[in-house]
């Protein structure tokens, strides 16, 4: 007997999983502010426990100010990154992009909204990773920027070009299209 997996149930799999997805992310990103603010303003100690498998005890102890920072880049990686599947099942929820015409302005710009969030966990990956290694550099015992979520710059700045490439592939076929209307 063959099962066919129709594009409805794929979809509505995806969907899903962009769900799981963001739920995740976003409590990591309130989580990383709801840590930051109990251990600078309450309780110090928690810098030992700051978030799983962080522990920022040695960063606490060097300057509260940088535990600050490393912590605003954690937030706004997670951010972006909540932002993305949340602008992802919006349109899959909307049903706003036609299959039958694909080249639209909408489809446009919510590619360049996912290059710009793309581009802009890059960006602070990037920057997160360079302030770890800062830090290690004065001596500070620094946990791997695996667990701080700011590892991977390099591959969210790929994946920003490639969507903006794939944009401008869009506003062609809506070029096209258009031309295309006119001439019939």
């Amino acid at each position: 007997m063959e099962i066919k997996i129709k594009t409805k149930q794929i979809l509505l799999v995806l969907q899903i999983i962009c769900w799981i997805i963001f739920v995740g992310v976003s409590i990591d990103a309130f989580g990383y502010i709801f840590a930051t603010v109990y251990t600078t303003a309450y309780n110090p100690a928690n810098a030992a426990t700051f978030w799983p498998g962080n522990d920022l005890s040695h960063l606490y102890a060097f300057d509260k100010g940088y535990l600050i920072v490393m912590a605003i880049y954690m937030t706004i990686v997670a951010m972006m990154k909540a932002s993305m599947f949340y602008a992802i099942i919006k349109i899959l929820q909307d049903k706003s992009l036609s299959i039958s015409q694909p080249f639209s302005k909408k489809a446009v710009r919510f590619i360049l909204l996912m290059a710009l969030l793309a581009f802009g966990a890059g960006i602070f990956s990037e920057w997160g990773v360079k302030q770890t290694e800062w830090l290690v550099q004065q001596g500070v015992k620094m946990p791997d920027t695996y667990y701080l979520n700011l590892g991977g710059g390099d591959v969210w700045l790929f994946m920003a070009v490639a969507l903006l490439v794939l944009a401008q592939v869009f506003r062609r076929g809506i070029e096209i299209q258009t031309e295309n209307e006119l001439t019939v």
